[in-house]
C-alpha cells in the first residue's frame, strides 16, 4: 500500500519505520526535515509539503502534536510553517483516507470528518496508547472510529504499528473521546504512583519494591510497569510525551466532560497539578514527571528539571 505519513517525532518516526519494514511504500513529511533523515535512508521519500504527501496515497497517516498542528497539515496555515494551499486536503484523492492517529479534540475530529466528506474523501480517527518504546516494538494499542469499510482498509496499518486494535463505532470523534479518557486514566495512575512512592520513600521503603508488589499482585499492566519504573527512577528526560502536552489533554478532557455534563473532580486536581508542574519549569519533561513533582511537594528530590 502507498501510504503518506505526516509527523515523524518520537512516536511517528518508529511507527513510520515499522510501516516500511512491513513492506509499505512511504512518502513522509515533517516540519523539521532532519527528523526524517533516517527514514529516507530506509527507503521513504521525503516530501516538501503535506499536499505532496497526499498526491498518490491510498491512506495518509497524521501523527502530530496537537489540534493546531493537525489543522495546519490538513488545511495549510497562513502564519505557521505550512503555507495556505499546501494542506493534504487539497490533493487527497477521491475515496482516499486520512487516518488521524494523533490525540486531538473531538471537535477538531468532527471538523476534519466534514471537510473530507465534502471532498469525497474518507476520514478515520485512530489514536494510540503507548510510549515511544511501544511504538518501536510495534506494540501500540490502536483505538479506531470510522465507517466500517474505511477502518477495514486501515487494518494493515494497525497491524504494522500495534499489537491490538479496538473499534468504538462509526463516528470518528468517539475514538478521540476514548483516547482522552484513557490519558486521564494514565495521568490518574501517575499521580497515585507519585503519592504512593513518596510515602514509601519517607517510610524507608524502596519505591521499586512497592511497584513490584502492586504490578505483580494487583494490576499486571505494562503501562504501570513502564511509567512506574520511570517515576521510581525519576528518569524524565528525554520526554516521550511532554508534560505540557499532558496538560493539553486534560484541558481537552475537561471540555468533553463539560459538553456531556459529566462531573470529573479528579480531573480538576490533575489539571491543576500538571499546570503547577509546567509553571515550575517541568513542561518539557516527560509527563511522568508529574510523579516527580508530587515528590517535590513531599519535600523529596523530584528528579530532573530544566535548570538541573
Amino acid at each position: 500500500m502507498q501510504i503518506g505519513f505526516i509527523g515523524t517525532g518520537s512516536m511517528g518516526k518508529p511507527m513510520a519505520q515499522n510501516l516500511l519494514e512491513a513492506g509499505h511504500e512511504l512518502v513522509i513529511y515533517n516540519r523539521t526535515p532532519s527528523k526524517a533523515s533516517s527514514l529516507e535512508e530506509s527507503g521513504a521519500h521525503l516530501a516538501e509539503t503535506p499536499a505532496e504527501v497526499a498526491e498518490d496515497a491510498a491512506v495518509v497517516v497524521t501523527m502530530v502534536s496537537d489540534d493546531g498542528a493537525m489543522t495546519d497539515v490538513v488545511f495549510g496555515s497562513e502564519d505557521g510553517d505550512v503555507a495556505l494551499g499546501t494542506g493534504l486536503v487539497e490533493t487527497l484523492s477521491d475515496e482516499a483516507i486520512h487516518l488521524a492517529m494523533s490525540t486531538i479534540s473531538p471537535e477538531t475530529s468532527r471538523t476534519l470528518r466534514t471537510a473530507h466528506a465534502d471532498r469525497n474523501q474518507r476520514y478515520v480517527a485512530a489514536p494510540v496508547f503507548g510510549k515511544p518504546s511501544f511504538a518501536e516494538d510495534a506494540t501500540l494499542s490502536v483505538v479506531a472510529g470510522g465507517p466500517e469499510n474505511s477502518v477495514e482498509t486501515c487494518l494493515p496499518i494497525f497491524k504494522a504499528v500495534g499489537r491490538q486494535h479496538f473499534v468504538v463505532g462509526s463516528d470518528p470523534a468517539k475514538a478521540n473521546i476514548v483516547k482522552l479518557a484513557g490519558n486521564f486514566t494514565i495521568a490518574s495512575m501517575m499521580e497515585t504512583l507519585g503519592e504512593s512512592f513518596a510515602l514509601m520513600e519517607k517510610a524507608g521503603i524502596e519505591p521499586e519494591d512497592f511497584l513490584n508488589v502492586i504490578n505483580q499482585s494487583l494490576f499486571d499492566s505494562p503501562l504501570y510497569e513502564a511509567y512506574g519504573r520511570t517515576i521510581a527512577e525519576r528518569d524524565f528526560e528525554p520526554a516521550g510525551f511532554q508534560l505540557e502536552l499532558g496538560l493539553k489533554d486534560m484541558r481537552l478532557t475537561g471540555e468533553v466532560a463539560q459538553e456531556h455534563e459529566a462531573p470529573m473532580p479528579l480531573l480538576s486536581l490533575l489539571h491543576d497539578n500538571l499546570l503547577s508542574a509546567v509553571a515550575n519549569g517541568r513542561g518539557s519533561e516527560d509527563w511522568s514527571a508529574l510523579g516527580g513533582f508530587v515528590a517535590e511537594r513531599a519535600g523529596l528530590d523530584g528528579g530532573a528539571s530544566p535548570t538541573a
